[in-house]
């Protein structure tokens, strides 16, 4: 699932009192993109993770389910060990936090992954998230065998639907009433990128920037 949009949040919340402290720590960049970094997420990114989940937003718009952040550290310790997934945090050069990016659901029978996308709230609508797709993308296709990228977001989503078309993505239709959300069903937009697109792409790789 992509989660983007353009609302902000406000100064003093949670959400920027967590990435203020994560900025302190320092993270070994293992991926690089286009005006951000890649870094594996750990367990004791549990708070920051949780502030972005509880950005009226993600939160409410979207429909994440609310957890305590015990429950949360469990599910990110899960994901951590899956061996079909790779979970990273977003960084700014200067180390600052923005966002949650995975490669999940990897099946290498078939060739084909799903992308999640989350950026906080103060740092949507600068172009980080089609950064740090790009960058995934580049990841993805250039060290692994895989074929197809896909990736679901809302239909009404506008922010999202923006982010993976820059990133070359292609919406291939709906999924009707496929989710349930404020007692309302949703219809869910269906995009992917193959490889070959990817080649055809227009833009330097991560590894040559």
């Amino acid at each position: 699932m992509i989660r983007n949009a353009t609302q902000e949040t406000p100064e003093g919340t949670a959400a920027g009192a967590a990435m203020e402290t994560a900025a302190k720590i320092a993270r070994e960049v293992t991926w690089r993109g286009r005006g951000v970094g890649l870094v594996p997420l750990e367990a004791d990114d549990t708070e920051l993770m949780g502030a972005w989940r509880s950005d009226p937003t993600a939160a409410q718009a979207i429909g994440f389910w609310p957890r305590p952040l015990s429950s949360l550290r469990e599910r990110i310790e899960r994901d951590i060990d899956d061996a079909d997934r790779d979970d990273f945090v977003v960084v700014l050069p200067d180390g600052t936090p923005i966002g949650h990016i995975a490669l999940a659901n990897q099946n290498f029978a078939d060739a084909t992954a799903e992308v999640h996308l989350m950026l906080d709230a103060q740092h949507r609508g600068q172009g980080h998230g089609t950064d740090a797709l790009d960058a995934l993308t580049d990841l993805a296709f250039g060290e692994l065998p895989l074929h197809r990228l896909q990736a679901d977001t809302h239909t009404d989503n506008a922010a999202a639907l923006s982010v993976l078309a820059r990133s070359g993505y292609v919406r291939e239709g709906v999924r009707r009433s496929a989710c349930l959300h404020r007692g309302r069903r949703h219809d869910l937009a269906m995009l992917s990128l193959l490889r070959e697109e990817w080649e055809g792409l227009d833009r330097p790789r991560s590894w040559e920037l």
